[in-house]
């Protein structure tokens, strides 16, 4: 019996995250696609993201125009995030790496563009409220499937099922 509250709890708990992420992200996301300058920003969910310049940097196996995005709320440091535009050396084609920071409450994402006239480049910038609780809903759902599975009940349900129709065949 105890087992079967915590299972039922685990799966209105999963549902109830799952559900409050996916609302609160379709209801509140923010997205801006901006043509920015060295030093000029944009406003999404009360950041502030400070366009620094991009830099050429070497990879392993690719070149990147690697962005420096500073993020601020309040006139405080937030993060700094690195997009990059890739170019691997095998293939030939442009991939954009976006830079994400996740706390429980939001996700901020930023992606770098194309480079436009001088240094100016399109940025694109997400805001998104509570991604981390529909990830959050599926783990609680995978952990209370995880524990269904180990239920002897449900092995031993399968064994008879498993059984009748050999003794069947037996009594024919």
């Amino acid at each position: 019996m105890k087992r079967k509250m915590v299972l039922a709890a685990t799966g209105v708990l999963a549902m109830a995250a799952f559900a409050f992420g996916v609302s609160m992200v379709k209801t509140y996301e923010i997205e801006r696609d901006v043509r920015m300058n060295v030093g000029d920003y944009t406003e999404a969910g009360g950041y502030r993201f400070t366009f620094r310049g991009v830099r050429e940097v070497q990879g392993p196996n690719y070149v990147a125009a690697r962005g420096l995005i500073d993020v601020t709320r309040n006139d405080r440091p937030v993060t700094q995030l690195h997009p990059e535009k890739r170019v691997y050396r095998v293939q030939q084609n442009p991939m954009t790496e976006a830079a994400i920071n996740t706390r429980p409450t939001r996700d901020l994402y930023v992606s770098l563009g194309e480079q436009v006239e001088g240094n100016a480049w399109i940025i694109r910038v997400y805001y998104k409220p509570f991604v981390t609780w529909i990830w959050g809903g599926c783990v609680l759902m995978a952990l209370g499937g995880g524990i269904a599975a180990t239920d002897r009940r449900y092995r031993a349900t399968q064994r008879r099922t498993e059984l009748a129709p050999a003794a069947v065949g037996a009594s024919a």
